[in-house]
Order: structure tokens, then sequence, then C-alpha cells
């Protein structure tokens, strides 16, 4: 999913940003997938270089392969739960 998606899920379709808040904040704590979010041009987005690599070969063994370095195909990948009733 993508950091869009989940703020609009939760009520706030503006609220992006806060999404990447929480999952910072909030992720070892309460055991979220926080690997599993990227943004909306299917990127990892985050910077720094070591949660960077965590977050790819997170993804990778999972199965997820990348178009390029860091963009993976969100029309292949990404998760559409209010499809899924």
């Amino acid at each position: 999913m993508t950091y869009g998606q989940i703020a609009k899920l939760a009520g706030s379709p503006r609220g992006a940003r806060q999404v990447v808040r929480i999952l910072h904040s909030m992720s070892q704590k309460h055991k979220l997938p926080w690997h599993r979010v990227i943004n909306a041009k299917g990127e990892i987005a985050i910077t720094d270089e070591e949660l960077f690599s965590i977050q790819k070969m997170s993804l990778e063994s999972e199965g997820i392969k990348f178009n390029t370095y860091q963009t993976l195909n969100l029309a292949t990948y990404q998760y559409h739960p209010e499809e899924t009733y």
C-alpha cells in the first residue's frame, strides 16, 4: 500500500505524512509491517541507507521484484483492501 492509501482509509486523505510519522514512531513497539508501505510513485521513500536496504530486502524476501533500484510496479503489487469485500 501507499502512505496515501492508508491515510485515506484512516479518514484523512491528505494525511500521508502523518502515516509516515506514525509508522516511524510506532512500528517497532506495535510490530507494524512498515516495510510494505511505499510512496505513490511505487518507490521506497526512505533516505536513510540502512533502513532503505532493510525495506528493500524485506520486500524482496516476500517476492517483490523491483523495476529499478528503488521502484516497483504498483499495478502488479499494490494492495487495494477496499476491493476485497
